[in-house]
């Protein structure tokens, strides 16, 4: 199929009906990923995260819900407002010894921290009544290119 230039734009409630929007009602998951750059180290532990220094993280986040009248399960711009407000401020260019809970500053346990706020975020009552069902699956946190912890929902649950 070669290239070509659309000649009619779809409009709504013309070529499309609102009540089509909506193609389905099954749970959906979606997923968006950030980066933050952070410091720390490590105690009771015997090598060099012993000692001060940084990461550039990426996390992952999978959430799943059922999709509204347009389709739509959550905005990707919602995700990421949950994210600029309410979790990056706490971790992005901190020291995580200092930001984050008492905790040894390991990538599993604040995977689970990221998970917690994000699940909290979900819960509350405007998110609530404007997400069907939203729920965190997952949250996946990359302390290097090729090492990961990973806290799923069906493990937060237990």
């Amino acid at each position: 199929m070669g290239f070509r230039i659309v000649e009619k734009l779809q409009k709504i409630d013309e070529d499309i009906h609102r009540n089509d929007l909506k193609y389905h009602s099954k749970r959906v998951l979606v997923s968006k990923e950030f980066t933050f750059d952070a410091s720390h180290h490590l105690h009771c532990y015997e090598g060099k995260c012993k000692n001060l220094h940084g990461h550039t993280y990426k996390v992952i986040f999978g959430l799943s819900g059922f999709v509204d009248k347009r389709g739509l399960m959550i905005d990707f711009g919602d995700i990421k407002d949950i994210w600029k407000n309410e979790i990056e401020i706490v971790l992005d260019h901190q020291y995580l010894n200092e930001t984050l809970p008492l905790m040894n500053t390991t990538a599993e346990n604040i995977v689970v921290w990221i998970y917690e706020k994000m699940k909290y975020a979900l819960a509350t009552e405007e998110r609530i009544n404007k997400y069907d069902g939203a729920r965190v699956e997952f949250v996946r946190l990359f302390e290097t290119p090729t090492s990961y912890a990973e806290a799923r929902r069906e493990w937060m649950e237990e």
